[in-house]
């Protein structure tokens, strides 16, 4: 009787840690659930401009869900300080990494610049002109992050992701939100030269 009891204890001690982990992401993901319900409601109460909703959102998961992470691989054994070391290790090699990549870091401020001027929001209409008479790329925006604004152009659905940093090199066409633009003009007849080839 006394090997069972032995037996049982230890499958339930080697068991322990994996309940603890399913218990930490379980919390994690309602936590992150109502930090959305709760930053949604305060954006709409207050007015607040989308952008803010979107990037509080991604805020609040990559905090909740990089607290959980530490707190499963402290249940695995993990110690807090080979957690430190690993990670500042890992933050100086990014940090050198964005420092050589000296367009990553032009998004980056760029997008600081397109919050702060808002040259263009979600849900606005624009296109980003080649020159002052070409038609350039054109659709409603659909996201911005740190490196990208996304846009989907109208009728083909097709998502666009064009560098922070092109908006501020380029001539932007806005509209803004709930008014469509023109449609696109139609491209140039063939010239003589293209038919005959």
């Amino acid at each position: 009787m006394m090997d069972v009891v032995t037996w049982l204890q230890q499958r339930l001690d080697a068991l322990l840690p994996f309940v603890q982990i399913a218990v930490i992401i379980a919390v994690a993901i309602g936590l992150q659930r109502l930090a959305r319900q709760l930053i949604g409601r305060a954006v709409k109460r207050y007015g607040l401009p989308e952008e803010l909703l979107i990037g509080s959102q991604r805020l609040s998961g990559f905090i909740i869900y990089l607290i959980a992470g530490l707190a499963c691989l402290e249940r695995l054994g993990a110690s807090m300080a080979m957690i430190w070391a690993a990670f500042t290790g890992f933050a100086a090699v990014a940090a050198v990494a964005f420092f050589a990549a000296w367009s990553v870091l032009s998004n980056i401020f760029c997008t600081v610049l397109i919050f702060i001027t808002r040259p263009f929001r979600i849900y606005d209409y624009i296109e980003v002109l080649e020159g002052g008479d070409k038609p350039g790329l054109r659709g409603r925006v659909i996201d911005i992050n740190l490196i990208y604004s996304t846009l989907e152009e109208m009728g083909t659905g097709t998502l666009l992701q064009i560098p922070n940093n092109m908006f501020f090199q380029r001539t932007l066409r806005r509209w803004r939100r709930g008014t469509l633009p023109p449609p696109p003009p139609p491209p140039p007849p063939p010239t003589g030269d293209e038919s005959s080839a």
